[in-house]
C-alpha cells in the first residue's frame, strides 16, 4: 500500500494536539490530526442526551499565564467559551472557593473543536507503530493505511506513548516514568433538582473527590444533571469493577450529603484510565529527531498545561524545520 503523505501528523485530538496542530498550520505547516475516537476533545468530554448532557471529564478551566489568559480572551469573544460563575464549595462546613473559572460552551468538548476548525482531521484510527523512514517517519495505523511524515507529534497520554517510542529511547523512558492516575465518573440525571446548597464541591472523603451540578453551566440544558468523580485512590482500587456498581456506590456516597435519598432517572459511569498525572514533567514538551510529545503530563494536571505543551512544542517544531 502506497503511503500518503504530510508535513506532520499530530497524533491526538485533545487540547494539547489540537493547540499544537492550530499553531503550525497557522505558519504554514500542512498539517493532518489523527485520533483514535470520534469525536474531539479528549477528555475535554460531553456526553450529550435527549435534553441534557454532561461534561464528564475536564469540569473547567483556570487562565494563570499570560499566554492562555490572551487566548482565553479571544475564544470567549468567539463565543467558544464562558465563565462558569456556580457556586463552587470545599471543606466542612461548606466555604466558597472562589476562582474564575470557563467552560467550553454549549460543553467542554465544544472549545478543541471549535479549534479544530480547517484542520484536517481523521477520526478512528489508532497508531500501532512509528518507524524512522529517510529523513522523516512512517506512521501505520490500525486499519492498514500508512503515512509518511517529516515530524510527528504524539498528544496522547504517557502510556500510549511509549510503547511508539520505541526508535527514541530516551524519549521512550521519559514518557514511561510517568504514571497517569485513573477516575470513574458517574453521570446522574434527576427528574428533580437535589437538595444541595451548592452547584459543584470538592468532596474529599469516601469514594468522592469532586461533584457538580452540570446544567449550573452556561449554555447547558435545564435538566437536573450531576458529574461525580471518583478519588484517584478509589478508582485506582476499582479500575475494574462494573461500571452499573461504581455508578451505584458513588451514587449513593452522593446521597449522604442530601437531605434524603437519591432516585436517578438515569445513571451511568464512564473510567477514565489516564486522567491525570501523578508526577508530570516539568519540561512542557519533548522532542527528538522530528518526534515530539505533548499533554498536559509535560507539564501539570490542568486544561492550560495541556494547551501550552501543545503550543510551546509547535514553537519547538517550528524553529527546528
Amino acid at each position: 500500500m502506497t503511503a500518503k503523505r504530510c508535513d506532520i501528523a499530530v497524533i491526538g485530538a485533545g487540547m494539547a494536539g489540537i493547540s499544537c496542530a492550530r499553531q503550525l498550520a497557522a505558519a504554514g505547516r500542512e498539517v493532518v490530526v489523527f485520533d483514535k475516537s470520534k469525536g474531539m476533545g479528549g477528555r475535554m468530554a460531553t456526553r450529550r442526551g435527549d435534553g441534557f448532557s454532561f461534561d464528564h471529564g475536564a469540569q473547567y478551566f483556570t487562565a494563570r499565564t499570560p499566554e492562555f489568559v490572551a487566548a482565553l480572551a479571544h475564544w470567549q469573544q468567539a463565543g467558544w467559551c464562558a465563565p462558569w460563575s456556580g457556586r463552587v464549595v470545599a471543606g466542612q462546613p461548606r466555604e466558597l472557593v472562589p476562582e474564575a473559572r470557563f467552560v467550553g460552551t454549549p460543553g467542554m468538548s465544544a472549545l478543541c473543536r471549535a479549534l479544530a476548525g480547517g484542520l484536517p482531521v481523521q477520526h478512528q484510527l489508532r497508531l500501532l507503530a512509528l518507524q524512522r523512514n529517510g529523513s522523516g517517519w512512517q506512521l501505520a495505523f490500525d486499519d492498514g493505511s500508512q503515512w509518511q511524515a517529516q515530524q510527528v507529534v504524539l498528544a496522547i497520554p504517557p502510556a500510549q506513548a511509549a510503547p511508539l517510542l520505541a526508535a527514541l529511547p530516551a524519549l521512550q523512558t521519559r514518557a514511561a516514568a510517568v504514571e497517569m492516575q485513573p477516575c470513574w465518573a458517574a453521570m446522574l440525571l434527576s427528574d428533580s433538582p437535589l437538595p444541595l446548597a451548592f452547584d459543584a464541591a470538592f468532596i474529599g472523603e469516601g469514594p468522592l473527590s469532586w461533584v457538580a451540578r452540570n446544567n449550573s453551566k452556561p449554555a447547558r440544558p435545564a435538566m437536573e444533571s450531576w458529574v461525580l468523580h471518583a478519588s484517584p485512590a478509589w478508582s485506582a482500587q476499582h479500575v475494574d469493577d462494573d461500571p452499573a456498581q461504581v455508578a451505584q456506590v458513588l451514587c449513593a456516597a452522593l446521597a449522604g450529603h442530601c437531605a434524603g435519598s437519591v432516585s436517578p432517572r438515569q445513571l451511568s459511569a464512564h473510567r477514565w484510565l489516564y486522567a491525570q498525572a501523578a508526577n508530570p514533567l516539568p519540561d512542557g514538551f519533548l522532542l527528538q529527531d522530528g518526534v515530539g510529545v505533548a499533554g498536559d503530563w509535560c507539564l501539570g494536571q490542568r486544561v492550560e498545561d495541556a494547551y501550552l505543551s501543545g503550543t510551546r512544542l509547535a514553537d519547538a517544531l517550528l524553529a527546528a524545520h
